[in-house]
């Protein structure tokens, strides 16, 4: 394989930039079987807390429905009857309102646990490529539609088994209720109906942590990036680094001359003699102790010297203090008390040298 295909697979993770405008897009993971399954557990909890209440409520509203004198028209049609069937759908709705409301909330709650808030218009925006005969096609017959298709089956397969056994171990009772009155039959397939959801809740919540591990799985994958296009989002996060390069280069060379033009204000060089060098101004009306206006090393120490040279600026051996200097001092601080007495003692050097010159 060329380097130019290698160049092209996406082999890389994907950066929290990549990941932060995917947020951004509406495009996140989380596993919609996981908030079906813990939203039916919640919901069956419900039931189990308002179940005998929410019964209690059916029972009086079939027999206030169904008796003599509950409010049911004499004369039947549309615009009698209609009223009357909306204000049971209404009761009826308020019945289960515990059991609705349980299953929402549940949905909210484990969406923001997986997500968080999140409100993107983005992922509503129109696309050329979803109303496209050909992407269709491609989406249609490709390897994630297949293995969505294979999960879905077997999915479907844990579900029915689950649901067909508990119907055959419930199946006997059927019969009997034959016998019984309408409120005990209705309350017995209710116990059969809510038996076999609740045991496809836990069959679906067992199978939810393995959706959510796919899932996670799949969206890392979607996310990935090749290596260039993690060399170009490093270069527009961060700058190319040749152009940051030439920058410090450039800064780097004015700080120099900077400093080359300060050498000439100094009152003398200190040197190691030829590793360091260290330029010090002394001005007693400006400042209170000698000041650090240039230092260097090697080639920058072989500079300073020759810009003392040709200003005639003395230039004085004493190694550990070109030492201590150049590595406990920055540009433009002043001597340290420590070394006021072995500085002074050079200065006052350089002084009776310059009174000598100046008898001469």
């Amino acid at each position: 394989m060329s380097p130019q295909q290698r160049s092209g697979e996406k082999t890389e993770k994907a950066t929290p930039k990549k990941k932060r405008e995917a947020r951004e897009r509406g495009q996140v993971f989380k596993s919609i079987e996981l908030v079906t399954a813990f939203s039916l557990l919640v919901m069956f909890g419900a039931v189990a807390i308002f179940g005998g209440t929410m019964i209690d409520g059916t029972k009086k509203l079939l027999t206030g429905f169904f008796s003599a004198g509950s409010g049911i028209p004499k004369v039947m049609n549309v615009l009698t009857v209609g009223p009357v069937i909306g204000g049971a759908f209404v009761q009826f709705g308020i019945i289960i309102l515990p059991m609705l409301g349980a299953a929402f909330i549940g949905a909210l709650v484990f969406n923001y646990l997986q997500v968080g808030f999140l409100f993107s218009t983005k992922a509503l925006a129109p696309k050329f490529e979803r109303v496209s005969m050909i992407a269709g096609f491609k989406r249609i017959f490709s390897k994630r539609t297949l293995v969505d298709l294979l999960k879905s089956i077997i999915k479907i397969t844990v579900l029915g088994v689950v649901a067909y056994t508990e119907y055959e171990a419930r199946i006997k009772d059927m019969p009997v209720m034959m016998w019984d009155n309408i409120i005990t039959a209705i309350q017995a397939s209710v116990d059969i109906i809510l038996g076999v959801a609740f045991n496809l809740a836990i069959a679906l919540a067992i199978i939810a942590p393995f959706d959510f591990l796919y899932q996670w799985w799949k969206y890392n994958k979607d996310l990935m990036m090749t290596k260039q296009e993690v060399k170009d989002e490093y270069k527009l996060t961060e700058g190319d680094p040749q152009i940051k390069g030439k920058i410090r280069a450039k800064q780097r060379q004015m700080a120099s001359l900077r400093m080359m033009q300060a050498v000439q204000d100094a009152d003398v060089i200190v040197t190691n003699p030829t590793h360091y060098a260290v330029a010090l101004s002394y001005k007693e009306n400006e400042h209170s102790a000698p000041v650090v206006v240039a230092k260097g090393k090697d080639h920058i120490a072989r500079k300073i010297r020759e810009k003392a040279a040709e200003h005639k600026i003395e230039i004085v051996e004493n190694k550990p203090v070109a030492q201590y200097l150049y590595f406990f001092c920055e540009i433009g601080d002043e001597v340290p008390e420590d070394m006021y007495q072995a500085v002074a003692e050079i200065l006052a050097y350089v002084y009776r040298l310059k009174n000598r010159m100046g008898e001469r």
